[in-house]
């Protein structure tokens, strides 16, 4: 330490520079969560005009169907097909 400088000017040197690297610590901190928060939001894309939907929905239904209905069903696509 140089003669010339007291223990007043260092402290005075020494508190503001570790209270600066605290401030940037912190800042980046902050920055980080609000980066990971947007990430997340954006992740999730809604529709402002529907309500939010909680839980699952029913389970899947499964019907068996008969040769007769298998054939309409085909008879029905290939009729709805060739109108394109």
């Amino acid at each position: 330490m140089p003669q010339h400088v007291s223990t007043l000017m260092w402290i005075g040197v020494a508190v503001p520079a570790a209270l600066s690297v605290a401030c940037l610590i912190g800042l980046a901190r902050i920055r980080r969560g609000i980066r990971l928060e947007t990430a997340r939001q954006q992740s999730t894309p809604r529709l402002p005009g529907l309500p939010l939907q909680r839980g699952a929905g029913p389970g899947r239904e499964f019907v068996e169907l008969t040769s007769e209905e298998k054939d309409a069903f085909a008879g029905l696509v290939r009729r709805l097909g060739n109108g394109r």
